[in-house]
């Protein structure tokens, strides 16, 4: 496999690379890919380095498969012009996501939701949108009990780790807790601090954040789930988390949800015998999604109250690329 890593020196990018070598994922051909500063550097990759290329560079190169993390602007320019030329994006961006014709996957729910054939896929098929972090630790937590119960109202605060901005984020979090100087990806102070805004505000005083949770969760499950969500900025470095409260339309139990989350792939139960719930350090290395604190919601019938927590740069990011690449160099 010919595979292009777009975004290679970022977090996310770099989390990618740390997977693939993880996984031991066959790559006969490897091209990492950055802005025009990071050209020329090296990385490192199964102790073999690679020279880091520009992306003008890679289009002669002819990738078959490309991870994009560099943002919309990049994904919105560069994706369709590999997908001409044939190659495969699975793309980390916000751009491609609730565009009609493009599937937003999390392979463990909607998979097979994609056009995989060699003579008959669609120029659409040929870009893939990753979701949101928050979206893909919510979705996978809620799937199955969706399918068994149909949720018909969902309210979601988000906890977010600094790693979801970058580098940058993760710097002023470090400085400011030594009280340096530093640069501000965040306009308040985030070190003992909390900021109730990821991304920036929209007309309805909701943020983009939180539009894409409401967004990307009904497209993801094909659902009208009536969703209204809150997403905080934590002053931690890696993982996010989450307070689900769902409606149901279906009767059930606390005990028969249990059995459901237990049985949902992707899902780790956190119950009394496991200290009921996880937190961001536990999460933090590991691409599974852990839902604890599952318990009736006693203020309204058939609802339920959850927590989930997950690392927002493996499974609400790099890992969930990765698991899609996997499964079409298997399909």
């Amino acid at each position: 496999m010919k595979l292009a890593i777009v975004g290679a020196t970022g977090l996310v990018g770099r989390k990618m690379l740390e997977i693939l070598e993880q996984k031991n994922i066959k790559v006969e051909a490897l091209f990492p890919v950055a802005s025009e500063k990071s050209t020329g550097n090296r990385i490192l990759f199964k102790n073999k380095e690679y020279k880091v290329i520009s992306i003008n560079d890679l289009i002669d190169k002819k990738p078959e498969i490309a991870l994009f993390s560099a943002g919309s602007q990049v994904s919105k320019e560069w994706a369709p012009q590999l997908a001409e030329i044939g190659c495969r994006v699975i793309d980390n961006s916000s751009y491609w996501r609730m565009r009609h014709k493009h599937k937003l996957i999390v392979p463990e729910i909607n998979f097979n939701d994609l056009n995989l054939s060699s003579t008959t896929v669609s120029s659409s098929d040929m870009i893939i949108a990753n979701p949101n972090c928050s979206t893909i630790q919510l979705v996978i937590a809620i799937s199955e009990i969706h399918k068994k119960f149909k949720i018909k109202r969902m309210i979601v605060s988000t906890y977010q780790a600094v790693s979801g901005s970058g580098k940058k984020a993760i710097n002023q979090l470090h400085n400011e807790s030594k009280s340096i100087s530093t640069k501000k990806v965040y306009e308040r102070q985030i070190f003992n601090n909390i900021i109730p805004q990821c991304d920036i505000f929209d007309e309805d005083q909701y943020t983009k954040e939180e539009h894409k949770i409401i967004n990307e969760t009904n497209k993801i499950l094909n659902s009208k789930i009536r969703i209204t969500a809150t997403a905080v900025r934590v002053p931690i470095e890696n993982s996010h988390s989450e307070s689900v409260n769902i409606e149901l339309v279906n009767n059930t139990t606390t005990e028969e949800l249990i059995e459901v989350l237990k049985q949902t792939k992707g899902v780790q139960y956190k119950g009394r015998a496991n200290n009921y719930y996880s937190t961001p350090n536990e999460a933090t290395g590991s691409d599974l999604v852990y839902v604890g604190r599952v318990r009736r919601d006693f203020s309204k019938n058939n609802c339920f109250n959850l927590w989930v927590v997950s690392d927002n740069l493996r499974k609400g990011a790099a890992t969930n690329a990765i698991q899609i690449l996997e499964k079409i160099i298997n399909k």
